[in-house]
């Protein structure tokens, strides 16, 4: 799957995991929940299949591991802070 961090993306998530740069706070802290990644990375999917149910994606998670999802989640939050594609 694809994450691209699109302004509505990233307000979708803001508003479900509160403000971003205390999200990069967290992060740079190691203190980032599952719920949090798993918010952000869902917000994030480009071209998400209909069918997905975002439980799958959770699940996914777990069953990959959290570091799995660590480059997605440092390259978006990264974006946060410095902008770009």
């Amino acid at each position: 799957m694809v994450v691209r961090p699109s302004f509505a993306a990233l307000v979708a998530a803001e508003g479900e995991v509160g403000p971003l740069l205390a999200l990069v706070e967290r992060a740079a802290q190691g203190r980032v929940t599952l719920a949090e990644t798993e918010a952000l990375l869902w917000h994030c999917l480009a071209d998400r299949p209909e069918d997905l149910a975002r439980e799958r994606l959770g699940e996914a998670l777990i069953a990959q591991g959290l570091g799995a999802a660590m480059p997605a989640l440092r390259t978006i939050l990264r974006q946060v802070m410095a902008g770009g594609q």
